[in-house]
């Protein structure tokens, strides 16, 4: 009976010094004075694979009946990477977050994610549906479902929260073709490449940092950045398969 109690309370003190251990630490705005600004561009090394080709099954009327082809990466003449996630990972303070012009959201358009590939900050987040059928729009974060909803109607919105940072790939169930991609940030400093694979994040505290970034079709680098006060700091990221 001894022997029995004491391993139970041996297992509740190693259940709460897990339980106190797990949670992240949160975000804090700081007031940044004299920050330096990363400016860097994503190029990808070697061919660009072929696209990927899709015939809708279904709802050809709004979906299309022809031969769609997709882009797995959107390369430039100059090896530019467009659509590109880039973000500082595990910053635990700094600039406060950009006033957001209304709810980051995704929309399904003649069936397909518009945008497809996005960072937002965690929150809420509205899934839309501009087509006159039914869409069955379904985040996963890894193989663990974020939102699952059903919009029959056209100019539906339905909000649901991503307050868990990390990647989201997006799916409908009732069009197996559709993909779109949503990066939940814990923090205010990071973008998404421009079409000349450009991008720009400013008032970083100085400092040390990991500069990520992530592609579909490339998958994720990591790059160690330094930061000094008031800097403009270059960098080329090379994506590759």
């Amino acid at each position: 009976m001894a022997t029995a109690l004491l391993t139970f309370v041996a297992l509740a003190v190693v259940a709460l010094v897990i339980g106190v251990a797990t949670p992240a630490l949160p975000y804090e705005v700081v007031d940044v004075s004299g920050g330096g600004t990363i400016k860097g561009k994503v190029v990808f090394q070697g061919s660009a694979p072929p696209k990927r080709k899709v015939i809708p099954t279904k709802d050809r009327e709004v979906c299309g009946s022809g031969v769609r082809e997709v882009d797995q990466i959107l390369v430039g003449p100059d090896k530019a990477v467009e659509d590109a996630v880039v973000y500082l990972k595990s910053v635990e303070k700094g600039k406060g977050w950009e006033k957001a012009a209304g709810v980051p959201h995704i929309d399904n358009v003649k069936c397909d994610f518009r945008p497809h590939v996005q960072i937002i900050p965690a929150g809420d987040f509205e899934i839309v549906n501009s087509d006159p059928v039914l869409h069955n729009t379904h985040g996963f974060y890894g193989k663990l479902t974020a939102f699952n909803v059903a919009l029959p109607n056209q100019d539906q919105r339905i909000r649901r929260p991503l307050k868990k940072p990390g990647l989201v790939r997006v799916e409908c169930d009732a069009h197996g073709w559709m993909l779109g991609w949503v990066y939940v940030a814990d923090n205010p400093y990071y973008a998404v490449t421009a079409k000349d694979g450009t991008f720009t994040i400013k008032d970083v505290p100085p400092g040390s940092y990991t500069l990520v970034t992530w592609q579909e079709y490339a998958g994720e680098v990591e790059i160690p950045v330094s930061v000094n006060a008031k800097e403009v700091v270059p960098v080329t990221v090379e994506l590759k398969k």
